[in-house]
């Protein structure tokens, strides 16, 4: 029998012993973890998942994909470019069970893709408390962008690049406002990039330089 499951954004189709690389998923070697985004198990055709099924696999290793180069220029940068590698991390897996019913009663834990990455990010202060100078009287000021108002915090989708979908991994990754997205450093970068798959839209768009201006306002 087989099953065509999906995980990390990312379809597959697999039998009992096969060995499977999938993107990070929060767990470690030795562990048994549960597929339950299940497309189709032999003949049975989901809609868009088949109810109670899953598939079953125990975790191999923790590793690193093949190293890819990717240059990126960046606009409004005097036409500056770098070269940047990036090695994606993966898990490997071995498929041991394929249950067509009863996978929600089954009591394995979730294969959770992309979790267990964790970044704090201290926002970028003043360091000698200089307090902005106050507006001339009668002088026009732009109005600050509205504030979002289901999670209190900025607009995020007034950032090229980001809507409504992508502001809500956003919050789910605890980014809510521009200060946040200012202070990314490249190593910040890299784990969002990673963890949300970006897909390098973070210095495409530049999102710092937008964020840095965006929370001036």
């Amino acid at each position: 029998m087989f099953a065509v499951l999906k995980t990390g954004g990312k379809q597959y189709k697999v039998a009992s012993g096969d060995v499977l690389r999938v993107e990070k998923l929060a767990a470690k070697a030795g562990d048994k973890v549960q597929f339950n985004e299940i497309l189709m198990v032999g003949s049975t055709v989901g809609a868009p998942l088949v109810a109670g099924a899953g598939v079953q696999a125990e975790v191999i290793d923790q590793i690193k994909g093949e190293k890819t180069i990717n240059f990126v220029k960046r606009r409004r940068k005097h036409g500056s470019q770098r070269k940047k590698g990036h090695r994606q991390q993966l898990t490997l897996v071995r498929i041991a069970d394929i249950l067509e019913t009863g996978a929600d009663k089954s009591g394995v834990m979730a294969a959770v893709s992309g979790a267990g990455i964790k970044m704090e990010i201290t926002p970028r202060v003043n360091p000698k408390g200089i307090a902005k100078p106050k507006a001339a009287a009668g002088s026009k000021k732009a109005a600050a962008p509205k504030a979002d108002a289901a999670t209190g915090g900025d607009d995020l989708k007034k950032i090229t690049g980001v809507g409504p979908a992508l502001e809500k991994k956003l919050h789910e990754a605890g980014i809510t406002s521009y200060a946040q997205i200012a202070a990314w450093s490249e190593e910040d970068i890299a784990g969002y990039e990673e963890t949300l798959s970006l897909g390098g839209r973070v210095e495409r768009d530049d999102w710092v330089a937008q964020a840095t201006e965006l929370s001036k306002a």
